[in-house]
Protein backbone atom coordinates (compact mmCIF):
# COMPACT_ATOMS: atom_id res chain seq x y z
CA UNK A 1 0.00 0.00 0.00
CA UNK A 2 1.19 3.50 -0.71
CA UNK A 3 2.65 5.56 2.08
CA UNK A 4 0.62 8.48 3.31
CA UNK A 5 1.83 11.99 2.50
CA UNK A 6 3.38 13.69 5.50
CA UNK A 7 0.47 14.95 7.60
CA UNK A 8 0.23 18.44 8.97
CA UNK A 9 0.00 18.76 12.78
CA UNK A 10 -3.66 19.66 12.42
CA UNK A 11 -4.45 16.60 10.29
CA UNK A 12 -2.28 14.17 12.21
CA UNK A 13 -5.05 12.95 14.52
CA UNK A 14 -8.06 13.80 12.38
CA UNK A 15 -8.78 10.10 11.89
CA UNK A 16 -9.21 9.63 15.64
CA UNK A 17 -12.20 11.98 15.72
CA UNK A 18 -14.20 9.18 14.03
CA UNK A 19 -14.17 7.31 17.36
CA UNK A 20 -16.30 9.97 19.08
CA UNK A 21 -19.68 8.79 17.68
CA UNK A 22 -18.97 5.40 19.24
CA UNK A 23 -17.96 6.90 22.60
CA UNK A 24 -21.06 9.03 22.99
CA UNK A 25 -23.31 5.96 22.73
CA UNK A 26 -22.31 5.14 26.33
CA UNK A 27 -22.91 8.32 28.38
CA UNK A 28 -23.06 6.36 31.65
CA UNK A 29 -19.67 4.68 31.19
CA UNK A 30 -18.17 7.88 29.82
CA UNK A 31 -19.39 9.94 32.79
CA UNK A 32 -18.31 7.31 35.30
CA UNK A 33 -14.86 7.19 33.73
CA UNK A 34 -14.42 10.99 33.78
CA UNK A 35 -15.63 11.28 37.38
CA UNK A 36 -13.33 8.48 38.52
CA UNK A 37 -10.50 10.05 36.51
CA UNK A 38 -11.02 13.37 38.29
CA UNK A 39 -11.12 11.73 41.72
CA UNK A 40 -8.01 9.62 41.12
CA UNK A 41 -6.11 12.66 39.83
CA UNK A 42 -7.23 14.68 42.85
CA UNK A 43 -6.10 11.90 45.20
CA UNK A 44 -2.74 11.75 43.40
CA UNK A 45 -2.26 15.50 43.83
CA UNK A 46 -3.18 15.25 47.52
CA UNK A 47 -0.32 12.83 48.15
CA UNK A 48 2.43 15.50 48.10
CA UNK A 49 0.44 17.61 50.57
CA UNK A 50 0.00 14.62 52.89
CA UNK A 51 3.69 13.72 52.60
CA UNK A 52 4.77 17.30 53.32
CA UNK A 53 2.51 17.38 56.39
CA UNK A 54 3.91 14.04 57.51
CA UNK A 55 7.51 15.28 57.25
CA UNK A 56 6.90 18.55 59.08
CA UNK A 57 4.36 17.35 61.68
CA UNK A 58 4.62 13.59 61.80
CA UNK A 59 7.66 13.37 64.05
CA UNK A 60 6.32 15.33 67.03
CA UNK A 61 3.69 14.21 69.54
CA UNK A 62 1.76 10.95 69.22
CA UNK A 63 -1.41 12.81 68.30
CA UNK A 64 0.26 14.66 65.45
CA UNK A 65 1.90 11.44 64.24
CA UNK A 66 -1.43 9.62 64.17
CA UNK A 67 -3.13 12.51 62.38
CA UNK A 68 -0.39 12.86 59.71
CA UNK A 69 -0.21 9.16 58.91
CA UNK A 70 -3.99 8.77 59.09
CA UNK A 71 -4.46 11.46 56.47
CA UNK A 72 -1.80 9.83 54.29
CA UNK A 73 -3.58 6.46 54.57
CA UNK A 74 -6.97 7.95 53.71
CA UNK A 75 -5.49 9.60 50.63
CA UNK A 76 -4.00 6.24 49.57
CA UNK A 77 -7.37 4.49 50.06
CA UNK A 78 -9.13 7.17 48.03
CA UNK A 79 -6.52 6.85 45.29
CA UNK A 80 -6.92 3.06 45.16
CA UNK A 81 -10.73 3.14 44.98
CA UNK A 82 -10.82 5.92 42.39
CA UNK A 83 -8.19 4.17 40.26
CA UNK A 84 -10.14 0.90 40.40
CA UNK A 85 -13.33 2.69 39.34
CA UNK A 86 -11.50 4.46 36.53
CA UNK A 87 -10.02 1.18 35.31
CA UNK A 88 -13.45 -0.51 35.38
CA UNK A 89 -15.31 2.21 33.52
CA UNK A 90 -12.67 2.88 30.88
CA UNK A 91 -11.99 -0.82 30.20
CA UNK A 92 -15.67 -1.60 29.77
CA UNK A 93 -16.05 1.53 27.63
CA UNK A 94 -13.18 0.38 25.40
CA UNK A 95 -14.64 -3.10 24.95
CA UNK A 96 -18.10 -1.68 24.18
CA UNK A 97 -16.79 0.87 21.69
CA UNK A 98 -14.69 -1.65 19.77
CA UNK A 99 -17.53 -4.15 19.75
CA UNK A 100 -19.70 -1.57 17.98
CA UNK A 101 -16.87 -0.46 15.68
CA UNK A 102 -16.21 -4.04 14.58
CA UNK A 103 -19.93 -4.63 14.15
CA UNK A 104 -20.31 -1.54 11.95
CA UNK A 105 -17.16 -2.33 9.95
CA UNK A 106 -18.20 -5.94 9.33
CA UNK A 107 -21.72 -4.86 8.37
CA UNK A 108 -20.20 -2.40 5.89
CA UNK A 109 -17.73 -4.93 4.45
CA UNK A 110 -20.36 -7.61 3.96
CA UNK A 111 -22.53 -5.15 2.02
CA UNK A 112 -19.81 -3.81 -0.26
CA UNK A 113 -20.37 -4.96 -3.81
CA UNK A 114 -18.49 -7.66 -5.68
CA UNK A 115 -16.17 -5.22 -7.47
CA UNK A 116 -14.68 -4.13 -4.12
CA UNK A 117 -14.06 -7.70 -2.98
CA UNK A 118 -12.63 -8.56 -6.40
CA UNK A 119 -9.84 -6.02 -5.87
CA UNK A 120 -9.13 -6.52 -2.13
CA UNK A 121 -7.66 -9.52 -0.35
CA UNK A 122 -9.85 -11.01 2.34
CA UNK A 123 -6.83 -11.56 4.60
CA UNK A 124 -6.04 -7.84 4.65
CA UNK A 125 -9.67 -7.00 5.39
CA UNK A 126 -9.60 -9.45 8.30
CA UNK A 127 -6.41 -7.78 9.55
CA UNK A 128 -8.11 -4.41 9.59
CA UNK A 129 -11.18 -5.87 11.25
CA UNK A 130 -9.13 -7.57 13.98
CA UNK A 131 -5.67 -6.00 14.39
CA UNK A 132 -6.38 -2.35 13.63
CA UNK A 133 -9.55 -2.30 15.70
CA UNK A 134 -7.60 -3.89 18.57
CA UNK A 135 -5.27 -0.87 18.47
CA UNK A 136 -8.31 1.33 18.91
CA UNK A 137 -9.54 -0.75 21.84
CA UNK A 138 -6.18 -0.19 23.53
CA UNK A 139 -6.40 3.50 22.72
CA UNK A 140 -9.84 3.90 24.29
CA UNK A 141 -9.26 1.57 27.24
CA UNK A 142 -5.73 2.68 28.08
CA UNK A 143 -4.13 5.41 26.00
CA UNK A 144 -6.79 8.11 26.24
CA UNK A 145 -7.25 7.42 29.95
CA UNK A 146 -3.52 7.71 30.58
CA UNK A 147 -3.36 10.84 28.44
CA UNK A 148 -6.16 12.63 30.30
CA UNK A 149 -4.93 11.49 33.70
CA UNK A 150 -1.39 12.59 32.87
CA UNK A 151 -2.56 15.95 31.55
CA UNK A 152 -4.71 16.62 34.63
CA UNK A 153 -2.02 15.57 37.09
CA UNK A 154 0.67 17.48 35.17
CA UNK A 155 -1.38 20.67 35.36
CA UNK A 156 -2.26 20.03 39.02
CA UNK A 157 1.37 19.26 39.84
CA UNK A 158 2.46 22.48 38.15
CA UNK A 159 -0.03 24.46 40.27
CA UNK A 160 1.21 22.65 43.37
CA UNK A 161 4.82 23.46 42.49
CA UNK A 162 4.09 27.17 42.21
CA UNK A 163 2.05 27.11 45.42
CA UNK A 164 4.92 25.41 47.26
CA UNK A 165 7.84 27.44 45.88
CA UNK A 166 7.34 29.84 42.95
CA UNK A 167 11.03 30.36 42.24
CA UNK A 168 11.79 26.60 42.19
CA UNK A 169 8.71 26.03 40.01
CA UNK A 170 10.02 28.60 37.52
CA UNK A 171 13.19 26.53 37.19
CA UNK A 172 11.15 23.36 36.62
CA UNK A 173 9.34 24.94 33.67
CA UNK A 174 12.59 24.81 31.74
CA UNK A 175 12.24 21.06 31.45
CA UNK A 176 8.81 21.06 29.79
CA UNK A 177 9.86 22.49 26.38
CA UNK A 178 12.87 20.17 26.43
CA UNK A 179 10.59 17.17 27.00
CA UNK A 180 8.07 18.16 24.33
CA UNK A 181 10.65 18.94 21.64
CA UNK A 182 11.67 15.31 20.83
CA UNK A 183 7.99 14.30 20.78
CA UNK A 184 7.19 16.91 18.13
CA UNK A 185 10.28 16.07 16.07
CA UNK A 186 9.64 12.32 16.17
CA UNK A 187 5.87 12.40 15.64
CA UNK A 188 5.84 12.44 11.84
CA UNK A 189 8.43 9.71 11.55
CA UNK A 190 6.55 7.59 14.10
CA UNK A 191 3.24 7.98 12.25
CA UNK A 192 4.83 6.74 9.02
CA UNK A 193 6.58 3.86 10.79
CA UNK A 194 3.34 2.84 12.51
CA UNK A 195 1.44 2.76 9.23
CA UNK A 196 4.19 0.73 7.53
CA UNK A 197 4.20 -1.73 10.44
CA UNK A 198 0.44 -2.26 10.28
CA UNK A 199 0.55 -2.72 6.49
CA UNK A 200 3.31 -5.31 6.82
CA UNK A 201 1.30 -7.25 9.42
CA UNK A 202 -1.75 -7.12 7.14
CA UNK A 203 0.30 -8.53 4.24
CA UNK A 204 1.56 -11.41 6.37
CA UNK A 205 -1.94 -12.15 7.68
CA UNK A 206 -3.40 -12.05 4.19
CA UNK A 207 -0.84 -14.48 2.82
CA UNK A 208 -1.31 -16.93 5.69
CA UNK A 209 -5.10 -16.77 5.38
CA UNK A 210 -5.01 -17.39 1.64
CA UNK A 211 -2.56 -20.30 1.82
CA UNK A 212 -4.29 -22.01 4.72
CA UNK A 213 -7.56 -21.71 2.83
CA UNK A 214 -5.93 -23.56 -0.09
CA UNK A 215 -3.93 -26.04 1.98
CA UNK A 216 -4.66 -28.98 -0.31
CA UNK A 217 -3.17 -27.16 -3.29
CA UNK A 218 -0.11 -26.20 -1.25
CA UNK A 219 0.44 -29.77 -0.10
CA UNK A 220 -0.43 -31.30 -3.47
CA UNK A 221 2.49 -29.39 -5.03
CA UNK A 222 4.73 -30.00 -1.99
CA UNK A 223 5.13 -26.28 -1.43
CA UNK A 224 5.14 -26.31 2.38
CA UNK A 225 8.79 -25.22 2.63
CA UNK A 226 8.31 -22.62 -0.10
CA UNK A 227 5.26 -21.12 1.61
CA UNK A 228 7.01 -21.18 4.98
CA UNK A 229 9.91 -19.21 3.49
CA UNK A 230 7.56 -16.70 1.85
CA UNK A 231 5.63 -16.22 5.08
CA UNK A 232 8.89 -15.90 6.98
CA UNK A 233 9.94 -13.12 4.59
CA UNK A 234 6.62 -11.36 5.27
CA UNK A 235 7.25 -11.69 8.99
CA UNK A 236 10.80 -10.35 8.58
CA UNK A 237 9.47 -7.30 6.78
CA UNK A 238 6.88 -6.82 9.53
CA UNK A 239 9.60 -7.18 12.17
CA UNK A 240 11.88 -4.70 10.40
CA UNK A 241 9.13 -2.09 10.17
CA UNK A 242 8.17 -2.76 13.80
CA UNK A 243 11.82 -2.34 14.79
CA UNK A 244 11.90 1.08 13.14
CA UNK A 245 8.69 2.08 14.90
CA UNK A 246 9.87 0.77 18.28
CA UNK A 247 13.27 2.45 17.91
CA UNK A 248 11.68 5.77 17.14
CA UNK A 249 9.23 5.37 20.01
CA UNK A 250 11.99 4.37 22.44
CA UNK A 251 14.24 7.29 21.44
CA UNK A 252 11.43 9.80 21.78
CA UNK A 253 10.42 8.44 25.18
CA UNK A 254 14.00 8.23 26.47
CA UNK A 255 14.84 11.77 25.35
CA UNK A 256 11.72 13.18 26.96
CA UNK A 257 12.25 11.39 30.29
CA UNK A 258 15.98 12.19 30.51
CA UNK A 259 15.42 15.84 29.74
CA UNK A 260 12.51 16.34 32.12
CA UNK A 261 14.10 14.48 35.03
CA UNK A 262 17.43 16.20 34.35
CA UNK A 263 15.64 19.49 34.84
CA UNK A 264 14.03 18.14 38.04
CA UNK A 265 17.44 17.14 39.44
CA UNK A 266 18.70 20.65 38.75
CA UNK A 267 15.71 22.13 40.55
CA UNK A 268 16.12 19.83 43.54
CA UNK A 269 19.78 20.75 43.81
CA UNK A 270 18.73 24.35 44.23
CA UNK A 271 16.03 23.29 46.73
CA UNK A 272 18.51 21.38 48.86
CA UNK A 273 20.65 24.50 49.17
CA UNK A 274 17.51 26.47 50.11
CA UNK A 275 16.72 24.03 52.96
CA UNK A 276 20.31 24.16 54.15
CA UNK A 277 20.09 27.97 54.18
CA UNK A 278 16.79 27.94 56.12
CA UNK A 279 14.81 29.45 53.24
CA UNK A 280 12.27 26.55 53.22
CA UNK A 281 11.33 23.59 55.42
CA UNK A 282 12.22 19.98 54.74
CA UNK A 283 8.51 19.17 54.46
CA UNK A 284 8.03 21.85 51.83
CA UNK A 285 10.97 20.48 49.84
CA UNK A 286 9.61 16.94 50.16
CA UNK A 287 6.22 18.18 49.01
CA UNK A 288 7.88 19.94 46.08
CA UNK A 289 9.87 16.80 45.22
CA UNK A 290 6.73 14.65 45.06
CA UNK A 291 4.90 17.27 42.99
CA UNK A 292 7.91 17.40 40.65
CA UNK A 293 8.03 13.60 40.35
CA UNK A 294 4.30 13.43 39.64
CA UNK A 295 4.56 16.23 37.07
CA UNK A 296 7.68 14.80 35.46
CA UNK A 297 6.20 11.31 35.33
CA UNK A 298 2.99 12.67 33.83
CA UNK A 299 4.85 14.55 31.11
CA UNK A 300 6.95 11.45 30.39
CA UNK A 301 3.74 9.41 30.18
CA UNK A 302 2.30 11.99 27.79
CA UNK A 303 5.35 11.54 25.55
CA UNK A 304 4.78 7.78 25.50
CA UNK A 305 1.04 8.20 25.02
CA UNK A 306 1.73 10.44 22.05
CA UNK A 307 3.53 7.54 20.41
CA UNK A 308 0.60 5.19 21.09
CA UNK A 309 -1.81 7.76 19.68
CA UNK A 310 0.28 7.81 16.51
CA UNK A 311 -0.22 4.05 16.16
CA UNK A 312 -3.93 4.33 16.91
CA UNK A 313 -4.26 7.14 14.37
CA UNK A 314 -2.68 4.88 11.75
CA UNK A 315 -5.07 2.04 12.63
CA UNK A 316 -8.13 4.30 12.61
CA UNK A 317 -7.02 5.74 9.30
CA UNK A 318 -7.02 2.26 7.77
CA UNK A 319 -10.43 1.52 9.28
CA UNK A 320 -11.78 4.84 8.01
CA UNK A 321 -10.59 3.95 4.50
CA UNK A 322 -12.89 0.91 4.58
CA UNK A 323 -15.82 2.76 6.15
CA UNK A 324 -15.45 5.44 3.48
CA UNK A 325 -15.79 2.91 0.67
CA UNK A 326 -19.07 3.55 -1.10
CA UNK A 327 -21.47 0.72 -1.89
CA UNK A 328 -21.96 0.88 -5.65
CA UNK A 329 -24.87 -1.56 -5.76
CA UNK A 330 -27.49 0.25 -3.69
CA UNK A 331 -31.27 0.25 -3.59
CA UNK A 332 -32.94 3.28 -5.14
CA UNK A 333 -34.24 6.05 -2.89
CA UNK A 334 -37.76 4.64 -3.34
CA UNK A 335 -37.44 0.98 -4.36
CA UNK A 336 -40.36 -0.63 -6.11
CA UNK A 337 -41.96 -3.60 -4.39
CA UNK A 338 -41.42 -6.90 -6.12
CA UNK A 339 -44.39 -8.22 -8.11
CA UNK A 340 -46.63 -10.50 -6.10
CA UNK A 341 -46.31 -13.19 -7.12
CA UNK A 342 -43.05 -13.03 -9.10
CA UNK A 343 -43.70 -14.61 -12.49
CA UNK A 344 -40.00 -15.00 -13.34
CA UNK A 345 -39.89 -13.26 -16.73
CA UNK A 346 -36.28 -12.25 -17.46
CA UNK A 347 -35.11 -9.91 -20.18
CA UNK A 348 -31.68 -8.58 -21.13
CA UNK A 349 -31.83 -5.51 -23.33
CA UNK A 350 -28.80 -4.30 -25.36
CA UNK A 351 -26.50 -5.37 -22.55
CA UNK A 352 -22.88 -4.13 -22.51
CA UNK A 353 -20.69 -4.97 -19.55
CA UNK A 354 -17.06 -5.06 -18.45
CA UNK A 355 -15.74 -5.71 -14.95
CA UNK A 356 -14.65 -2.67 -12.92
CA UNK A 357 -10.92 -2.42 -12.20
CA UNK A 358 -10.15 -4.76 -15.09
CA UNK A 359 -9.58 -4.38 -18.80
CA UNK A 360 -12.11 -2.16 -20.58
CA UNK A 361 -12.69 -4.85 -23.19
CA UNK A 362 -16.34 -5.95 -22.99
CA UNK A 363 -17.27 -9.22 -21.33
CA UNK A 364 -20.80 -8.91 -22.72
CA UNK A 365 -21.30 -6.99 -25.95
CA UNK A 366 -24.85 -6.17 -26.99
CA UNK A 367 -26.71 -9.12 -25.41
CA UNK A 368 -30.46 -9.32 -26.04
CA UNK A 369 -32.29 -12.22 -24.44
CA UNK A 370 -35.90 -12.78 -23.41
CA UNK A 371 -36.79 -15.67 -21.08
CA UNK A 372 -40.47 -16.36 -20.50
CA UNK A 373 -41.88 -17.31 -17.08
CA UNK A 374 -41.34 -20.99 -16.31
CA UNK A 375 -38.96 -21.45 -19.23
CA UNK A 376 -35.68 -23.33 -18.95
CA UNK A 377 -32.86 -21.69 -20.89
CA UNK A 378 -29.39 -23.17 -21.14
CA UNK A 379 -26.30 -21.01 -21.73
CA UNK A 380 -23.46 -22.82 -23.47
CA UNK A 381 -20.21 -21.75 -24.99
CA UNK A 382 -16.47 -21.84 -24.40
CA UNK A 383 -14.91 -20.74 -21.10
CA UNK A 384 -14.68 -16.97 -20.80
CA UNK A 385 -17.60 -16.38 -23.17
CA UNK A 386 -19.54 -14.42 -20.49
CA UNK A 387 -22.04 -17.02 -19.25
CA UNK A 388 -21.33 -16.64 -15.51
CA UNK A 389 -21.25 -12.87 -15.94
CA UNK A 390 -24.87 -13.03 -17.11
CA UNK A 391 -25.87 -14.74 -13.85
CA UNK A 392 -23.98 -12.09 -11.85
CA UNK A 393 -25.93 -9.36 -13.63
CA UNK A 394 -29.23 -11.16 -13.09
CA UNK A 395 -28.55 -11.22 -9.34
CA UNK A 396 -27.26 -7.65 -9.55
CA UNK A 397 -23.82 -8.35 -8.18
CA UNK A 398 -22.79 -5.80 -10.81
CA UNK A 399 -24.63 -3.24 -12.94
CA UNK A 400 -24.09 -3.12 -16.71
CA UNK A 401 -22.42 -0.08 -18.24
CA UNK A 402 -25.17 0.00 -20.87
CA UNK A 403 -28.51 -1.73 -21.29
CA UNK A 404 -31.03 -3.18 -18.86
CA UNK A 405 -31.63 -6.35 -16.88
CA UNK A 406 -35.37 -6.77 -16.27
CA UNK A 407 -37.48 -8.98 -14.02
CA UNK A 408 -41.18 -9.14 -14.89
CA UNK A 409 -40.80 -6.09 -17.11
CA UNK A 410 -39.04 -3.90 -14.53
CA UNK A 411 -35.37 -2.89 -14.49
CA UNK A 412 -33.78 -4.73 -11.55
CA UNK A 413 -32.14 -1.44 -10.50
CA UNK A 414 -35.61 -0.30 -9.40
CA UNK A 415 -35.73 -3.04 -6.74
CA UNK A 416 -33.91 -3.41 -3.43
CA UNK A 417 -30.99 -5.79 -4.26
CA UNK A 418 -31.63 -7.93 -1.17
CA UNK A 419 -35.30 -8.36 -2.02
CA UNK A 420 -34.37 -9.16 -5.63
CA UNK A 421 -31.98 -11.90 -4.55
CA UNK A 422 -34.56 -13.42 -2.22
CA UNK A 423 -36.59 -14.56 -5.24
CA UNK A 424 -33.57 -16.25 -6.82
CA UNK A 425 -31.68 -19.40 -5.91
CA UNK A 426 -28.09 -19.85 -7.08
CA UNK A 427 -26.05 -23.04 -7.26
CA UNK A 428 -22.51 -21.93 -8.19
CA UNK A 429 -19.95 -23.91 -10.10
CA UNK A 430 -17.77 -24.18 -7.00
CA UNK A 431 -20.01 -24.94 -3.99
CA UNK A 432 -19.49 -22.78 -0.91
CA UNK A 433 -20.04 -24.42 2.46
CA UNK A 434 -19.41 -22.84 5.84
CA UNK A 435 -17.82 -24.17 9.01
CA UNK A 436 -20.93 -25.52 10.68
CA UNK A 437 -23.27 -28.48 10.67
CA UNK A 438 -24.85 -29.98 7.58
CA UNK A 439 -28.24 -28.86 8.89
CA UNK A 440 -27.04 -25.24 9.21
CA UNK A 441 -25.48 -25.24 5.74
CA UNK A 442 -28.68 -26.40 4.04
CA UNK A 443 -30.89 -24.16 6.18
CA UNK A 444 -28.82 -21.18 4.96
CA UNK A 445 -31.15 -21.26 1.95
CA UNK A 446 -34.18 -20.50 4.16
CA UNK A 447 -33.48 -19.71 7.80
CA UNK A 448 -37.00 -20.42 9.04
CA UNK A 449 -37.15 -23.93 7.53
CA UNK A 450 -37.93 -26.81 9.86
CA UNK A 451 -35.65 -29.82 10.29
CA UNK A 452 -38.11 -31.90 8.29
CA UNK A 453 -37.98 -29.45 5.37
CA UNK A 454 -34.18 -29.45 5.45
CA UNK A 455 -34.08 -33.27 5.35
CA UNK A 456 -36.65 -33.33 2.53
CA UNK A 457 -34.47 -30.94 0.48
CA UNK A 458 -31.43 -33.13 1.14
CA UNK A 459 -33.31 -36.22 -0.04
CA UNK A 460 -34.38 -34.45 -3.23
CA UNK A 461 -30.75 -33.51 -3.86
CA UNK A 462 -29.55 -37.08 -3.22
CA UNK A 463 -27.62 -35.85 -0.16
CA UNK A 464 -29.52 -37.68 2.58
CA UNK A 465 -27.80 -40.98 1.80
CA UNK A 466 -24.41 -39.75 2.99
CA UNK A 467 -25.46 -37.02 5.47
CA UNK A 468 -27.53 -39.43 7.53
CA UNK A 469 -24.55 -41.79 7.89
CA UNK A 470 -22.19 -39.11 9.29
CA UNK A 471 -21.15 -39.58 12.96
CA UNK A 472 -23.72 -37.06 14.23
CA UNK A 473 -26.00 -37.14 11.21
CA UNK A 474 -27.14 -33.71 10.09
CA UNK A 475 -25.58 -32.19 13.21
CA UNK A 476 -22.08 -33.20 12.07
CA UNK A 477 -19.67 -30.30 11.65
CA UNK A 478 -18.53 -30.21 8.02
CA UNK A 479 -15.29 -28.30 8.66
CA UNK A 480 -14.13 -25.07 7.06
CA UNK A 481 -15.44 -24.90 3.48
CA UNK A 482 -16.98 -28.36 3.94
CA UNK A 483 -13.62 -30.13 3.82
CA UNK A 484 -15.04 -33.29 5.47
CA UNK A 485 -17.11 -33.97 2.34
CA UNK A 486 -16.01 -34.88 -1.15
CA UNK A 487 -16.44 -32.42 -3.99
CA UNK A 488 -19.56 -34.15 -5.28
CA UNK A 489 -21.05 -34.30 -1.78
CA UNK A 490 -20.38 -30.61 -1.27
CA UNK A 491 -22.20 -29.84 -4.50
CA UNK A 492 -25.22 -31.89 -3.50
CA UNK A 493 -25.43 -30.00 -0.19
CA UNK A 494 -25.34 -26.73 -2.17
CA UNK A 495 -28.13 -28.05 -4.41
CA UNK A 496 -30.16 -28.98 -1.33
CA UNK A 497 -29.73 -25.41 -0.10
CA UNK A 498 -31.12 -24.06 -3.38
CA UNK A 499 -33.97 -26.58 -3.32
CA UNK A 500 -34.90 -25.42 0.17
CA UNK A 501 -34.99 -21.78 -0.93
CA UNK A 502 -37.91 -22.64 -3.24
CA UNK A 503 -37.40 -19.47 -5.32
CA UNK A 504 -39.30 -18.64 -8.54
CA UNK A 505 -36.02 -18.05 -10.43
CA UNK A 506 -33.35 -20.76 -10.39
CA UNK A 507 -29.77 -20.12 -11.53
CA UNK A 508 -27.55 -23.17 -12.05
CA UNK A 509 -23.88 -22.60 -12.86
CA UNK A 510 -22.45 -26.03 -13.69
CA UNK A 511 -24.53 -27.42 -10.81
CA UNK A 512 -23.73 -31.07 -11.62
CA UNK A 513 -20.14 -30.70 -12.76
CA UNK A 514 -18.64 -32.44 -9.71
CA UNK A 515 -21.00 -35.42 -9.70
CA UNK A 516 -20.40 -38.93 -10.95
CA UNK A 517 -22.70 -40.30 -13.63
CA UNK A 518 -25.03 -42.12 -11.21
CA UNK A 519 -25.37 -39.13 -8.83
CA UNK A 520 -25.72 -36.74 -11.76
CA UNK A 521 -28.66 -38.73 -13.11
CA UNK A 522 -30.38 -38.73 -9.71
CA UNK A 523 -29.78 -35.03 -9.10
CA UNK A 524 -30.84 -34.19 -12.63
CA UNK A 525 -34.17 -35.86 -11.92
CA UNK A 526 -34.51 -33.78 -8.74
CA UNK A 527 -33.60 -30.60 -10.63
CA UNK A 528 -36.13 -31.45 -13.33
CA UNK A 529 -38.84 -31.65 -10.68
CA UNK A 530 -37.60 -28.42 -9.11
CA UNK A 531 -37.51 -26.56 -12.43
CA UNK A 532 -41.15 -27.35 -13.17
CA UNK A 533 -43.08 -24.08 -13.17
CA UNK A 534 -39.95 -22.00 -12.46
CA UNK A 535 -37.77 -19.84 -14.64
CA UNK A 536 -34.41 -21.56 -14.85
CA UNK A 537 -31.14 -20.40 -16.34
CA UNK A 538 -28.61 -23.23 -16.67
CA UNK A 539 -24.93 -22.92 -17.50
CA UNK A 540 -23.41 -26.20 -18.62
CA UNK A 541 -20.35 -27.35 -20.50
CA UNK A 542 -21.63 -30.92 -20.68
CA UNK A 543 -24.29 -30.62 -23.34
CA UNK A 544 -25.96 -33.87 -22.34
CA UNK A 545 -27.36 -32.09 -19.27
CA UNK A 546 -29.12 -29.37 -21.32
CA UNK A 547 -30.51 -31.31 -24.27
CA UNK A 548 -34.02 -31.11 -22.81
CA UNK A 549 -33.92 -27.33 -22.23
CA UNK A 550 -36.70 -25.24 -23.79
CA UNK A 551 -34.04 -23.14 -25.47
CA UNK A 552 -30.28 -23.28 -25.74
CA UNK A 553 -28.39 -19.99 -26.13
CA UNK A 554 -24.86 -20.20 -27.53
CA UNK A 555 -22.54 -17.40 -26.35
CA UNK A 556 -19.08 -16.69 -27.72
CA UNK A 557 -16.86 -13.68 -26.91
CA UNK A 558 -19.68 -11.88 -25.11
CA UNK A 559 -22.23 -12.22 -27.91
CA UNK A 560 -25.12 -14.54 -28.67
CA UNK A 561 -24.15 -16.42 -31.80
CA UNK A 562 -27.03 -18.91 -31.97
CA UNK A 563 -30.11 -20.08 -30.08
CA UNK A 564 -32.71 -22.80 -30.46
CA UNK A 565 -33.37 -26.36 -29.36
CA UNK A 566 -30.73 -29.06 -29.34
CA UNK A 567 -31.75 -30.66 -32.64
CA UNK A 568 -32.09 -27.29 -34.39
CA UNK A 569 -28.63 -26.17 -33.36
CA UNK A 570 -27.07 -29.46 -34.41
CA UNK A 571 -28.69 -29.14 -37.82
CA UNK A 572 -27.57 -25.51 -38.19
CA UNK A 573 -23.90 -26.36 -37.61
CA UNK A 574 -21.61 -23.69 -36.15
CA UNK A 575 -20.12 -23.52 -32.65
CA UNK A 576 -22.78 -25.64 -30.92
CA UNK A 577 -22.45 -28.42 -33.47
CA UNK A 578 -18.68 -28.32 -33.04
CA UNK A 579 -18.99 -28.56 -29.25
CA UNK A 580 -21.46 -31.43 -29.61
CA UNK A 581 -19.16 -33.24 -32.04
CA UNK A 582 -16.25 -32.98 -29.57
CA UNK A 583 -18.34 -34.27 -26.65
CA UNK A 584 -20.61 -36.86 -28.24
CA UNK A 585 -18.48 -38.18 -31.08
CA UNK A 586 -14.79 -37.68 -30.29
Amino acid sequence: MQADPAPTPRRRFDSLTAIWPFLRRYPGLLSGWLIALGLSSLATLCLPLAIGRMIDQGFGSDTRIDSAFGILFLVAVGLGLATAARLYFVSLLGESVIRNLRDQLYAHLIRLDASFHDSNRSGELISRLATDSELLRTMVATTISVALRSAVTAIGALIGLFATSPWLAAYSLLGIPLAVLPVILGARRLKRASRDSQDAIADATSRASERLGAIRTVQAYAREDYEQQRYRLNLDVALATARRRISTQALVTAAAIVLIFGAIVLVLWNGAHAVAGGEMTAGALGQFVVFAMIGGGSIGALAEVWNELQRAAGGMGRVNELLAQSVNIQPPARPLPLPSPVRGELELRALHFHYPHRSQSPVLDGINLHILPGQTVALVGPSGAGKSSLLSLLMRFYDPQQGQVCLDGRDVRQFDPQQLRQVMALVPQHPVLFAGSAMDNIRYGRLDASDEEVIAAARAAEADSFLSTLPDGYATELGERGTRLSGGQQQRVAIARALLRDAPVLLLDEATSALDAQSEHAVQQALTRLMAGRTTVVIAHRLATVKAADRIVVIDKGRIVAEGRHEELLAAGGLYAELARLQFID
